[in-house]
Parts: C-alpha cells; sequence; structure tokens
C-alpha cells in the first residue's frame, strides 16, 4: 500500500458524511459566514476584515488520477475563489481560481490558506493533490499546487512559486510523487508551506526565488493499528485495507504536515495528520528548529489541521474530528496548550464539526471554518467564550475518512450563490 498516497488522499478527500449539527449553547460561538464551498484558511486583512478560502468544486474539465491511482477522478474547474467577511456580510472578492474535486464537488482542492506580509500584500496557496506530472500534462497550463499573489481590485494574480514542480523535480522526501500544499506562513521576506502531498516544508522567497526543502517527517510504525472495516464502500478502493493489512500486528504509515506557524523561539510548528490507518491519539505537533531538523514538541492528538499561537504565547490546535469518520461522528475540537504544556479544550462538539482551520483575532476571539469539507455547507465560528468543556469519551479526534462514504450528506441552502464551474 502506498502510504503517502493513501495520506495525502485522504487530506484531500476529507469530505465524509455527517448527521446534522448538534445545538449549541449561544454563549458558545456564533456563524459569522455560511454556505462556503470547501472552505480552507483564514486571515484578518489589513482592513481588519476576516478572509477565507474556498476551494471550489472543481467543474466539467479535464480530470486527473487521485493520489493512489484507484478510484473517482479529480476534475477541474475555476470555482475556486476569496471570500472577505466584512460587518457580518460576505463576498467573494476573488473568483476564477483553479479547483478540483469529485464529479459531485466532494474532496476539494483549490485555494487553501490566505496570508497578508507587513507591508497589507496577500498570498494565496493552491492545493493541487495529486501526482504533478498529470498537472501540466492533463489540465494544461494552471496556478494549483502554486503560490499566487493576488490583486483584489482586478480579479487578477500572479504566479510566485511552483511547489508543485518543485516535487516532481526533487521529490524530498524520497517517497510518491505527490503534492498538495495546505499550509502557508509569512516569515519576513520568506513564504514558508507545508506541503501535505510532498511530506515537506518548503521555503521560497516572497520574489519567488531561492524555493528549498526545509524538511522532511518520518513515517510512523503502528501496533495493533485499528483498521475500518474490510467491507466499507469507497470510491478510492486503495483506502480500504486488504485482509492481510488488517491482521498485521504492526503497521508503518506516513503522516503529513497539514500546517506551519512560527513560535515566539522563532522555530516553526507544524501540525500532523496522521496517515492510514488514522489511529486516534497519533498526530503530533513537531518543532523545527534552525537545524531543520523536526523533534516532537507535542503528541497525543488526532488529525490536527491547524495551529495558530496568541499574543501570550499559547498554542491552539485545530482537530478535524473527535472519532474516525467511520464511526460516524464528525464532532471538532478546539484545543490550547499553554506555555507550561497544560492543555484545554476549548470548545469540543457542540456544532464543531469537519474543522479546517483557525485564526485568533485582535479581539481575542477564535475563529475557525467549520464544516471545512462540505460544498454548500461551509462555515465560519467565531468562538466567544472560551471555557473548557470535558473531552468526549473517545480520545482526541481522528479525520473523517471522506471516500469511504459513512452516510449521506445533510442538503442546506447557501446563504450565498453557489459557485460556477
Amino acid at each position: 500500500m502506498k502510504l503517502k498516497q493513501l495520506t495525502i488522499t485522504f487530506l484531500t478527500f476529507c469530505v465524509a458524511a455527517f448527521s446534522g449539527m448538534k445545538a449549541a449553547s449561544a454563549t458558545s460561538f456564533s456563524v459569522i459566514a455560511d454556505g462556503l464551498y470547501n472552505a480552507g484558511g483564514l486571515s484578518f486583512g489589513p482592513d481588519g476584515n476576516l478572509y477565507v478560502t474556498e476551494a471550489g468544486i472543481g467543474g466539467s474539465g479535464a480530470c486527473v488520477p487521485p493520489p493512489s491511482g484507484q478510484g473517482d477522478s479529480l476534475c477541474y474547474g475555476t470555482s475556486g475563489a476569496v471570500t472577505k467577511i466584512e460587518n457580518g456580510k460576505t463576498e467573494r472578492i476573488l473568483t476564477g481560481l483553479p479547483s478540483l474535486a469529485l464529479p459531485d464537488g466532494t474532496g476539494g482542492a483549490g485555494p487553501r490558506d490566505i496570508q497578508f506580509d507587513a507591508k497589507g500584500k496577500p498570498y494565496v496557496l493552491i492545493g493541487y493533490g495529486a501526482n504533478p506530472a498529470f498537472r501540466d500534462r492533463n489540465l494544461g497550463n494552471t496556478d494549483l499546487g502554486k503560490i499566487i499573489a493576488p490583486d483584489f481590485n482586478t480579479n487578477s494574480w500572479t504566479t510566485v512559486a511552483d511547489l508543485a514542480n518543485y516535487e516532481l523535480a526533487n521529490n524530498p522526501d524520497g517517497g510518491d510523487v505527490d503534492s498538495n500544499p495546505l499550509g502557508l506562513l509569512i516569515d519576513g521576506k520568506k513564504l514558508v508551506v507545508a506541503d501535505a502531498g510532498a511530506n515537506d516544508l518548503l521555503s521560497v522567497n516572497t520574489d519567488g526565488r531561492s524555493l528549498q526543502a526545509i524538511t522532511t517527517f518520518p513515517q510512523d510504525i503502528l501496533t495493533n493499528p485499528i483498521f475500518p472495516p474490510s467491507d466499507t464502500p469507497s470510491n478510492e478502493p486503495a483506502q480500504v485495507p486488504s485482509k492481510s493489512e488488517a491482521a498485521q500486528s504492526q503497521f508503518a504509515t506516513q503522516a503529513v504536515p497539514s500546517s506551519v506557524v512560527k513560535g515566539p523561539d522563532g522555530a516553526y510548528y507544524v501540525s500532523q495528520f496522521t496517515g492510514f490507518p488514522f489511529p486516534e491519539g497519533g498526530a503530533k505537533i513537531y518543532r523545527v528548529g534552525a537545524d531543520g531538523k523536526p523533534t516532537v514538541f507535542a503528541d497525543g492528538f488526532t488529525q490536527l489541521t491547524d495551529l495558530q499561537f496568541d499574543p501570550e504565547g499559547n498554542l491552539y490546535a485545530l482537530q478535524y474530528a473527535n472519532q474516525s469518520a467511520w464511526k460516524g461522528n464528525l464532532d471538532g475540537s478546539v484545543i490550547k496548550i499553554a506555555t507550561d504544556g497544560t492543555r484545554t479544550t476549548l470548545l469540543s462538539g457542540h456544532g464543531l464539526e469537519s474543522l479546517s482551520s483557525l485564526t485568533i483575532g485582535s479581539d481575542g476571539a477564535v475563529y475557525v471554518t467549520n464544516r471545512g469539507d462540505s460544498p454548500g455547507q461551509g462555515q465560519v465560528l467565531r468562538i466567544e467564550n472560551t471555557k473548557s468543556v470535558p473531552e468526549p469519551d473517545s480520545a482526541l479526534g481522528i479525520l473523517a475518512i471522506g471516500a469511504l462514504g459513512v452516510g449521506l450528506l445533510h442538503k442546506k441552502r447557501a446563504s450565498q450563490p453557489p459557485i460556477d464551474r
């Protein structure tokens, strides 16, 4: 079984079915945006407004095979977007961005993160989620797998760096050739990227020069792993374990980086999205210092999708879900790690589900993208009450195995018009 391909397949296709959202306390959070299509990264702009990326729903264009090479293809469109949230209203201020998705619009890969530099210039990270060799060959000239610098006034952009091509030419971790950049950090005049498909941390100057790998991340060896049932339906057959794999007492799995932030100590902190079969409590947060070597800063998490430091040096970690998707529950968590290592769950479940990104506002509130893998149902939430709540009985969350199809998506009318394919 191809470890990295399976991991990035699940990370790209975190489009699981889920039951209806649980009622939440009015003092816990408020919904400030709704009707988003595969919502991703969040960032406050120099104008004080909140910006969120939408990976889109692909389209009716050419297609590429999924990372594992088995199952439904990803088809191209220009349904990606960047949306501004201002005074309770949402507006797509950058449209026509490249997008890949399954035929039903799930599994969207496209605009994934947005950050603003010290002068207020925006940069947008575009995901991909497949072998870069198929990109130019099948799709033509597209900015999938790249960093772009947009101009919101003219609805245009310029390409800054081609991350997918770097993976194709160099493949730093020596594994399967894939690229799906997910997390973007601006560190002075450097752009730092967590590429989940390539399993590496990259840096490039803001002028596009000196693109290079900072580090790669190791495999994990699981003891007595728990697999989803072997007869689980899937549009990615390679994601369902064979009987011989399910019987193994030890199993090698490739976790991948999902986001990167800079800590108060100047080091990079990288969240880990654990690989197939997605062990509960198996995700780590890595610290990457000046020597470029990753060391474990904290562990015991499951399927982390984002990190953020607050001004006091506390680290916030976002868990996509608190149980395996095939268990039928996608409640997620926001966890605070204090400077002394104490962990507090700010909110778990109670309406938080399939979480993909977070940021902290100048008001001290935590903002998260909710239902981040669900086209037309994505939300941005503002968590106003940071009082801790009890952990769920199960181990801290595990990412939904979206392609396993554990139920039917509940349909909901979007609060803004659907994205054109």
